[in-house]
């Protein structure tokens, strides 16, 4: 099977470490590739690994005690894999699986915890990744609690259709009742808000969300880059 991604040695952790340095963390360290609806880790459990995708992505779901789950968020190369459990050596607070053919570096978790204590570098870079996904989850807490459903929805498909560059029209990557547990809302709930974004301007096709007015989608849905954007970048999902 042939993936696309990055190679380990071109990941942004390992950007000006000392060859020595790098050459260390890799013996300590294994490329390992996974089918679709493979879980990485359970929730509760203490990492062994820091991961870290370099190809495809993970979902990160939470589960509560009476079984409900709902997806977090995904997380896309060249990302760590919930570095604060394993900089911590914490327990993971959610579980990891597999959407699509994937490919990770796995890291023996000492010897990465180890390796930033020594390495001024590794712990800059640790920590901007730490910083990034801490801004992600402020951006997702704002998106859940400042708007609507159809708010919410109508964002989601700007920023998507943004980050795969089809400004009239996004295709959904996921089945829709998982984009809809990421939103904060259930099934019917966007089922209702992808209808009432019909009045402006989009057309549903399977999972192919026609845009046929931009401007209009944007007007009922306010989208604001401190929500909907990345850092130095514009819309993302």
């Amino acid at each position: 099977m042939t993936y696309e991604g990055v190679a380990p040695e071109e990941l942004p952790l390992f950007r000006g470490l000392p060859v020595s340095r790098r050459t260390d963390l890799m013996r300590h360290a294994m490329v390992h590739s996974v089918s679709s609806g493979t879980v990485l880790f359970e929730q509760g459990e203490v990492p062994n690994f820091q991961l870290i995708v370099l190809a495809g992505s993970a979902q990160l779901f939470g589960r509560s005690a009476g079984g409900r789950e709902v997806l977090i968020e995904a997380v896309r190369a060249p990302d760590l894999v919930i570095p604060a459990a394993v900089l911590t050596g914490a327990p993971y607070l959610m579980q990891a699986r597999v959407p699509e053919p994937s490919r990770f570096l796995l890291i023996h978790a000492a010897a990465f915890r180890a390796a930033v204590e020594e390495e001024p570098l590794l712990a800059h870079a640790a920590i901007g990744s730490l910083a990034a996904q801490f801004r992600r989850m402020v951006r997702q807490i704002k998106n859940l609690k400042l708007r609507n459903s159809t708010e919410r929805v109508g964002c989601y498909l700007l920023a998507l259709s943004k980050r795969q560059g089809t400004p009239d029209r996004a295709v959904l990557p996921f089945e829709k009742t998982l984009i809809a547990s990421e939103l904060g809302i259930t099934r019917e709930s966007f089922s209702r808000a992808l209808s009432s974004l019909g009045k402006s301007g989009i057309r549903v096709d399977g999972q192919t969300i026609e845009i046929l007015d931009a401007a209009r989608v944007a007007a009922a849905c306010a989208p604001d880059p401190l929500i909907d954007g990345t850092d130095g970048e514009g819309f993302a999902v």
